[in-house]
């Protein structure tokens, strides 16, 4: 059940993707519902993309899709919309860049720290930072060589999330985390690479995949 704003939030999205094809604004949405920051709109698109009523789409600014609508009593579904994509994001957030990452054999990870603009669309609660990926073995995810990784700050992960594992302290790369009985398996997205596994102690977890952008 949804509260009375994110239900408000939902139909301005519906309503706009209905007549233009493109998501609003963050500061359309703050306005639209009389909201002193754009923080309570992060929040209010967080709870409705948990709740599975909308979706971001990834590497795409500014993009979101309603994947549902709630059911009224005794009418039919209301149809999801699908935007057509922008251009460019009005709104964006500064996030630490740092370095590169492996997404194939673990290279030495987070060194520099530089600012990189990221849409606020992609982003969810939490801290983020962005690494740029090196390397093939996530392809089959859709992660290639030269795309940002956009990482949620988190140190645990659930099977089959995406994460930047830090290898004995000193070498981290970008795997899908698995549980393999008293081991931890880190597999590849790639036919030609193979699983790696460690011991619990071997592998920090520093967080989880939460998007990308790929510039051409």
């Amino acid at each position: 059940m949804l509260t009375a704003k994110q239900h408000e939030l939902l139909n301005f999205i519906h309503d706009r993707l209905s007549a233009t094809g493109v998501s609003p604004s963050f500061d359309e949405m703050r306005e639209a519902l009389d909201l002193k920051s754009k923080s309570g709109v992060h929040r209010l698109i967080s709870a409705l993309e948990e709740r599975q009523f909308i979706r971001r789409l990834p590497n795409r600014a500014r993009a979101l899709e309603v994947v549902r609508m709630p059911e009224v009593a005794g009418s039919a579904p209301v149809p999801a919309v699908r935007p057509v994509v922008p251009a460019a994001a009005n709104d964006t957030i500064e996030i630490p860049l740092h370095g590169k990452i492996a997404a194939g054999t673990p290279i030495e990870a987070l060194q520099g720290s530089e600012g990189f603009a990221v849409p606020a669309a992609l982003l969810g609660p939490g801290e983020h930072y962005a690494l740029e990926v090196s390397g093939d073995s996530m392809v089959e995810e859709g992660i290639l060589d030269g795309d940002y990784a956009l990482i949620r700050r988190a140190d645990t992960a659930r099977d089959g999330e995406i994460v930047v594992a830090l290898i004995d302290q000193s070498e981290a790369t970008l795997k899908t985390f698995r549980r393999e009985g008293s081991m931890v398996r880190l597999d590849p997205a790639n036919r030609h690479y193979e699983a790696q596994r460690y011991r619990p102690d071997q592998v920090t977890i520093q967080g989880r995949l939460a998007g990308l952008i790929r510039r051409y």
